[in-house]
């Protein structure tokens, strides 16, 4: 179908109400990924991992059912991708995407040796609706998440309700004059400045990566907070980061594509010398040649006016180079 015969009622009779699945896990429910998830989340919850039996966190559920790297499922997955509507919607315009809404309901906790695999439905596409970001259509996805072991065949233990706005960004920048309009640039979200944080985001702008240290017991902490998780002490004081640090984790991003990111975006957890960790961009690296324990350096980049983000790339040793 050319783009000039795709139309947005076109788009609702092709995609609404049709149940695609299932979308099947790489892997069974196991100690080792439940034990990075809390390790990655901080989550010592004791239900989880400190018993006979491995309890999966509920926040885990989106996690089971996600394609690799390269964008493939395992076999047995149906060959349909589920967001070929967001694809569409590019076609005739409204190319950008942000989500909305994200909420999950659990029915029951899985447990190691659980089988998951997951059905999406497109339910819901609302007439266009003007908002601040443009003008565009939000779409509902539901997803219900299965699992299946030696005892339990297809029982539904989590649901979530997602809701996207396809748009179609503006193009002339508010107020441009009509011999010097342009397209509008789209900015990264700024972050909140509050008691708590505001020495953090001042630090970066003077060209510092500041840490927080407990006074009384001298623990670090990041992100910043108002009280020490060690000791419960209220008072702090800061060090300056050396910007070195290792690969703890990564993620890549490749879809949606929202602006003003480059794709595929590399997010890595580093683990700073100075026994933070900390989530920022990679870049100078494939996404292929990213190795977890890699040594990197963040580099104070100023991304937009007045907003200063710590960004890293790999450190070049003899054996690499």
């Amino acid at each position: 179908m050319s783009e000039s015969e795709l139309t947005v009622e076109k788009i609702r009779e092709d995609h609404i109400n049709h149940r695609l699945g299932p979308y099947i896990g790489w892997n069974k429910v196991n100690r080792a990924q439940v034990w990075q998830w809390c390790a990655a989340m901080g989550d010592t919850n004791p239900l989880y991992l400190e018993n006979d039996e491995v309890i999966a966190p509920p926040t885990m559920l989106q996690m089971w059912t996600m394609r690799d790297v390269r964008g493939n499922f395992p076999e047995g997955t149906v060959d349909k991708n589920v967001y070929e509507i967001m694809d569409k919607f590019g076609q005739i315009g409204y190319s950008a995407t942000v989500a909305t809404n994200y909420d999950q309901t659990y029915h029951s906790y899985l447990k190691e040796g659980d089988q998951v695999y997951s059905y999406h439905t497109i339910v819901d596409v609302t007439d266009k609706k003007s908002t601040g970001l443009g003008e565009g259509y939000f779409v509902t996805e539901h997803a219900q998440y299965y699992r299946s072991n030696d005892e339990i065949k297809d029982e539904l233990f989590g649901e979530a309700r997602i809701s996207y706005f396809k748009y179609m960004p503006p193009e002339q920048t508010p107020g441009a004059s009509s011999s010097g309009g342009g397209i509008k640039k789209i900015e990264r979200i700024r972050p909140v400045e509050n008691h708590d944080s505001k020495h953090f985001w001042q630090g970066l702008r003077e060209g510092k990566l500041l840490i927080q240290q407990c006074s009384n017991c001298q623990v670090t902490r990041h992100p910043p907070q108002p009280m020490c998780e060690q000791c419960q002490s209220i008072e702090w004081n800061t060090i300056e980061s050396k910007c070195e640090g290792t690969i703890y984790s990564y993620t890549v991003m490749h879809y949606p594509e929202i602006p003003p990111f480059d794709y595929p975006n590399a997010i890595v957890l580093v683990d700073l010398d100075e026994g933070v960790r900390i989530a920022s961009q990679l870049t100078g690296t494939k996404p292929d040649d990213i190795v977890i324990g890699s040594r990197v350096k963040a580099k104070l980049v100023e991304v937009q006016d007045e907003m200063t983000l710590p960004v890293f790339e790999v450190i070049e040793t003899e054996a690499s180079s």
